[in-house]
C-alpha cells in the first residue's frame, strides 16, 4: 500500500522545591557563529524487494547499507556526540541472530562505524565467507545485511556522552516479537513523571536518559500486547505451538501499542522503532516540533530528518518526498505493507523554527527560500541604522550558516538602492542637472559594497592550560579581509542568531573593530532569544542568554529588582500547585522594557572591553512577525516568545528561573 501524503505547500504530585527538581541539562556551548548545538538526526531504510533484486540492479549486495551511510553522511551536521546504526533481518533460521547494532561516541563516530563494518565485509569476502554473488552468504555473514536499517546521529541534550548513551537503544528477548530497538530525535519535558509511572508498575528504570524511559514504556505495552495475543491463541483458539509465533507477528497491533505508550508523553519527538519480527514504525509528536520526511516507491521506504538528504541520496524530486503528519505513525509490517495511522490527535503545528533558521542544511528548496526571506526582512532596520548611507557602508556576513540569508539581504539592499537611485536620476533630469559627472558618482561611488569580510579559520587546537592564553587564541579563530572596510565606514554583518554573545565579545567584535569603522551593526536573522528550550536544542539555562542578561541589568539600573523576586515567588507557587493554570511568569521581566531598550543594553554588554575602538555598536534583531512571514509552516517560537507548546514547557521555565534566582541571590 502506498501512503497518501497530505498536500504540501510551494496526576502530577505537588511540587516540593528540591535541588533534584531543578533542570539537569548540560551547560551551553559557544553560540553565535560558533557551533549552535542542535537536534539529532535520524535515518531509516526498509527494503521492499528481495536482496537479489538490489544486487542485480545496483551491482552490489551492499545497496541498503551504502544508502544508509550516505543518508547519515548528508545529515552529519546534526550529530556531534556520537552515532549508531541498527538492523533487523527477516526470515532468519532459528539459532541465528536477527538484530544487530553498532555505536560509537568518538569524534569521528560515523566514519568509525562504517569503516568497521566495511572492513569486516572485505575481510569475509577475501576469505570467501561472503560470496557477493550469493546473497544468502551475504545475509548470513554480514551483520548489517538486513531488510530494515536505522541510523542515528546524536547531539546530547540529556544523559551522558559515552557510547552507552548513543542510539539505538535495544531491549532483548528470545521472542522476536518482544525485541525492540529504538532511536530518535526527541526530548521529553516530563521524563521524571514517566519514570514514576514505570516504578508504580513495579519496574526499576535507570534514570540516565529519556531514551531509556521511552524504550521501557513502549516495551511494556509491547510485552502486554504479546502476552494478550499469546494467551488468546494458546488457551482460547487452541493454536499449536508452531502456529503461535507467526500469528503473534501477524496480529501485533503497533498502532495500539503506540497509543497506549504515548498517552502521557509531553515533549518533542520523531521516533524510529524496530521490532524483532520485522515490524517497524516512525512516530511524530502531535505538534510536529521535530522534523520527519519520507520517500516511498516500489523498491524502498526511507525516512530522515531532512528532506534534502533524501532527495540527494535517492535522486528524488521535491514532489517525491513527503512529511510525516504530526501525531501520526507510519507502520510497516514484516510483510512490507505500509500504513499511516493517527496515534495522537494532531495539535496546532509548532514546527521548530530553528530548523529553518539554522539546523537543517540550506539546500532544501523551502529552507533556502525562507533563509533568503529572513535576510531580506532585516533591510528596513539596517537602512535606518546606517541612515541610508550606501556610500559609506559595507555589507557582509558571518560564515557559514548566515550565507544564504545574506544573499536575500543583499538582493533587497540592491533593490532598495535601485529605487532610490531611480528617483534621484529622475529628479535630476527634471531639474536639468543630470550629467555624466552625476551618473559616475551615483554608479561608481554609491553602489552598495558587499564583501566577504569575515573568515572562519580551522579550529585552533592547543594544550595551553592558562585560561587567558586560551581565550586569546580562541579570539583568533576569526579573521578579516583587510582593506575592504575603510575608517569611518558602516560595517553591517548578517548572522543567523545571537544567543550568548560570548563569541561576539571575546572574538568577533575585537577583530571587526581593527579597521576602525564608524559603526558596527550585527544583524540577527532570528528574533531576540529570551527563553530556554526544553525540546532538544541546547539552550536551557536562562541566565546564559544575552537578552536576559540585558533585562536583568535594566532591572538593576531602573529599580525593578522587586520584579525579579515577584516572578520567583510566582514560579515557586506554580511548581507547588499543579492545579494552577500554566503560564510563563518570566515574560513579565521582558514586558517591563521595550525591545529597542533590550537590544541597546545587549549591545552595551557585548561590547569588548580594553580596545581602543570608539565607534558605535548596534544589534539588530528579526521581528517575530517577519519570522512567521518568512517561515509560515514553522511556528515553533517559544525561545523567542515564551509561548511553550506543552504543559511541560511551562513547568520547565519555572524550574529554570527558580534555579537562576536562587543562585542570583547569592
Amino acid at each position: 500500500m502506498r501512503i497518501k501524503s497530505p498536500a504540501k505547500r510551494k496526576n502530577t504530585n505537588a511540587f516540593h522545591l528540591d535541588r533534584r527538581d531543578l533542570p539537569c541539562i548540560p551547560a551551553l556551548s559557544f553560540f553565535m557563529s560558533d557551533t549552535l548545538n542542535h537536534e539529532c538526526g535520524i535515518a531509516f531504510i526498509r527494503l521492499l524487494k528481495s536482496f537479489d533484486y538490489y544486487a542485480e540492479k545496483y551491482s552490489t549486495p551492499l545497496y541498503a547499507f551504502s544508502q544508509l551511510m550516505l543518508l547519515m553522511e548528508k545529515q552529519h551536521n546534526r550529530g556531534q556526540d556520537g552515532a549508531g546504526i541498527g538492523c533487523v533481518k527477516l526470515n532468519i533460521p532459528h539459532g541465528q541472530a536477527f538484530m544487530f547494532r553498532d555505536r560509537d561516541a568518538s569524534p569521528h563516530a560515523l566514519t568509525n562505524i562504517f569503516s568497521r563494518q566495511l572492513d569486516d565485509y572485505k575481510a569475509k569476502t577475501k576469505a570467501n565467507i561472503i560470496v557477493p554473488e550469493w546473497t544468502d552468504s551475504f545475509k548470513k555473514n554480514f551483520d548489517f545485511a538486513g531488510e530494515i536499517l536505522i541510523g542515528h546521529l546524536r547531539y546530547c541534550t540529556s544523559g551522558g556522552l559515552g557510547v552507552s548513551a548513543c542510539h539505538p537503544f535495544y531491549r532483548k528477548s528470545i521472542w522476536p516479537t518482544r525485541n525492540l530497538m529504538l532511536a530518535g530525535n526527541f526530548n521529553f519535558a516530563n521524563a521524571r513523571d514517566l519514570n514514576e509511572s514505570l516504578i508504580q508498575r513495579g519496574a526499576h528504570p535507570i534514570f540516565s536518559t529519556d531514551t531509556q524511559t521511552i524504550l521501557e514504556e513502549i516495551g511494556f505495552w509491547l510485552d502486554e500486547e504479546h502476552s494478550n495475543i499469546y494467551r488468546a491463541l494458546r488457551y482460547d483458539e487452541n493454536f499449536s505451538r508452531e502456529q503461535i509465533p507467526p500469528t503473534i507477528s501477524e496480529r501485533l497491533d503497533i498502532a495500539k501499542i503506540l497509543r497506549l505508550a504515548s498517552n502521557e508523553w509531553d515533549g518533542a519527538y520523531t521516533l524510529i522503532g524496530l521490532i524483532g519480527n520485522g515490524d517497524s514504525f516512525l512516530l511524530r509528536d502531535p505538534h510536529g516540533i521535530r522534523p520527519c520526511f519520507y520517500l516511498q516507491n516500489d523498491e524502498i521506504f526511507a525516512a530522515a530528518s531532512e528532506r534534502a538528504a533524501l532527495m540527494t541520496v535517492f535522486n528524488a524530486t521535491y514532489e517525491d518526498i513527503h512529511e510525516l503528519p504530526p501525531g501520526n505513525a507510519i507502520i510497516i509490517k514484516s510483510n512490507g505493507s505500509v500504513s499511516l495511522e493517527e496515534i495522537i490527535p494532531p495539535l496546532q503545528k509548532k514546527h521548530c523554527s530553528f530548523e529553518r533558521i539554522y539546523f537543517s542544511r540550506g539546500n532544501d528548496p523551502e529552507i533556502y527560500a525562507e533563509r533568503k526571506t529572513l535576510g531580506a526582512a532585516l533591510v528596513p532596520q539596517v537602512l535606518n541604522a546606517i541612515e541610508n548611507d550606501f556610500e559609506r557602508s559595507v555589507f557582509s556576513y558571518i560564515p557559514n550558516t548566515a550565507e544564504t540569508a545574506f544573499y536575500g539581504f543583499i538582493h533587497e539592499i540592491y533593490r532598495n538602492w535601485c529605487e532610490k537611485t531611480k528617483d534621484l536620476i529622475l529628479n535630476a533630469a527634471k531639474q536639468g542637472t543630470l550629467d555624466k559627472t552625476l551618473l559616475d558618482h551615483i554608479f561608481l561611488n554609491t553602489w552598495p559594497r558587499s564583501e566577504k569580510f569575515a573568515h572562519k579559520d580551522i579550529k585552533l587546537r592547543t594544550f595551553i592550560a592558562d585560561e587567558e592564553s586560551r581565550k586569546r587564541l580562541a579570539s583568533l579563530v576569526y579573521d578579516i579581509s583587510y582593506g575592504v572596510v575603510r575608517e569611518n565606514d558602516n560595517l553591517v554583518v548578517i548572522d543567523d542568531s545571537i544567543v550568548r554573545g560570548t563569541t561576539l565579545r571575546e572574538s568577533i567584535l575585537r577583530i571587526f573593530a581593527r579597521p576602525n569603522p564608524r559603526r558596527i551593526i550585527i544583524c540577527s536573522t532570528a528574533p531576540q532569544i529570551r527563553y530556554p528550550d526544553f525540546y532538544g536544542i541546547d539552550m536551557s539555562e536562562i541566565d546564559e542568554f544575552l537578552v536576559f542578561q540585558a533585562a536583568l541589568k535594566l532591572c538593576e539600573e531602573t529599580g525593578k529588582k522587586d520584579l525579579l523576586l515577584a516572578v520567583y515567588k510566582d514560579c515557586i507557587k506554580q511548581l507547588q500547585d499543579p492545579d494552577l493554570p500554566r503560564q510563563n511568569h518570566v515574560k513579565r521581566i521582558y514586558e517591563a522594557f521595550t525591545e529597542d531598550a533590550l537590544s541597546q543594553k545587549a549591545a552595551e554588554l557585548v561590547r569588548p572591553r580594553q580596545i581602543d575602538w570608539k565607534g558605535e555598536l548596534s544589534l539588530v534583531y528579526q521581528s517575530i512577525q517577519n519570522l512567521h512571514t518568512a517561515c509560515p509552516t514553522s511556528l515553533g517560537d517559544w525561545y523567542f516568545t515564551g509561548n511553550y507548546p506543552t504543559k511541560g514547557g511551562f513547568t520547565a521555565i519555572s524550574r529554570a528561573y527558580v534555579s537562576f534566582y536562587e543562585n542570583y541571590k547569592k
